[in-house]
């Protein structure tokens, strides 16, 4: 998965992450249907966030090359092909955070719902969303960015007129002290 693929996934995500960690451990225990699960994967698919589930493994492996060469140089080939060894031994362990995630969401969300997300996550509108979503929340940060030192800045030169007009002129502390 390209660093671009992950931001344009990331909004979407975003939003299964979070639902995994508000979702209790409680609720996964309870029963639901399997048509309500597969439109539970359906959902989760269409978001996006399988693609973040498939790099979970590799992302771990590799930080743990990284961490496991720093400490021992002379052992990076080893080490490197010990870790590709030991992690392709746990891939099949990756259909339990789906069968989890679907769980979740399952209980989350009414059969109809995920539909109906699954429905507008595949449709154009909603591809385009997960492709341009990154970008616009990036921009709309910046602007609220600016926007919010304009106004600490117009805050700042109006309370400043407003109570030099209300107790008159006083020394100013030096900026550099």
């Amino acid at each position: 998965m390209t660093i671009i693929t992950g931001l344009k996934r990331f909004g979407a995500g975003m939003i299964v992450i979070s639902s995994l960690a508000a979702a209790s451990h409680s609720a996964v225990a309870q029963e639901v249907s399997d048509e309500h699960l597969a439109a539970a994967r359906a959902a989760i698919s269409a978001l996006g966030s399988t693609d973040q589930f498939d790099a979970i493994i590799p992302g771990t492996a590799e930080e743990l090359k990284t961490n496991l060469i720093r400490a021992n140089l002379d052992l990076q080939e080893v080490i490197s092909n010990t870790v590709d060894e030991e992690a392709l031994k746990i891939v099949p362990r990756r259909g339990d955070l789906e069968k989890e995630a679907a769980q979740i969401y399952a209980k989350s969300f009414s059969q109809e719902e995920l539909t109906a997300i699954a429905d507008f996550y595949n449709s154009p509108t909603g591809k385009k969303l997960i492709d341009n979503g990154p970008l616009v929340t990036r921009e709309v940060l910046k602007a609220a960015e600016i926007w919010s030192s304009g106004i600490a800045r117009d805050l700042n030169v109006n309370v400043n007129k407003a109570l030099e007009e209300k107790v008159g002129s006083r020394p100013k502390v030096a900026q550099d002290q």
